[in-house]
């Protein structure tokens, strides 16, 4: 069987008490999110989260910390979709006046989920900031076109 695998990553940005988000207004993924993006072959994960920040935002990241793995596996497709989620308190840079994915904003932690944002990130929003790793395994059903099971680990 042949299996079709798509690979992205999150990078959440903290200062103090804030983070940074996109207003991301797209037709595909819109809401507030953070910067992020496709892996392009051969580049690694990591390499993808900074690389997709400084596009982004214009912010330069180290010392990204690996907060979790969240993941959509549909049966019918043969398909998996892999989102490698990292958070990061070190960066340095000024923010593009004209991001490319939407505005930006620098939001408190704690009114965050106020936002409009993809049910998907939401779920995941208050796992970049507990201790530990997460994997969110989601079976997806292809005939409801919606999330048919949902497990939620941490490590």
């Amino acid at each position: 069987m042949t299996v079709n695998y798509k690979i992205w990553t999150f990078c959440m940005i903290q200062d103090g008490d804030k983070i940074l988000l996109i207003d991301r207004q797209k037709e595909v993924f819109k809401g507030f999110i953070p910067p992020g993006g496709s892996v392009e072959f051969p580049e690694s994960i990591m390499d993808c989260a900074i690389r997709e920040v400084k596009e982004e935002t214009g912010l330069t990241v180290r010392n990204l910390e690996f907060k979790g793995l969240n993941e959509y596996v549909n049966p019918t497709t043969n398909a998996r979709y892999m989102i490698f989620n990292y958070l990061t308190k070190d960066f340095e840079g000024e923010l593009l006046e004209n991001p490319p994915e939407g505005k930006l904003y620098w939001v408190p932690i704690d009114e965050a989920l106020q936002l409009p944002m993809q049910k998907s990130f939401k779920r995941r929003f208050p796992l970049f900031f507990e201790d530990g790793t997460f994997e969110i395994h989601v079976v997806w059903d292809n005939v409801q076109n919606e999330e048919e099971e949902v497990t939620i680990n941490r490590t």
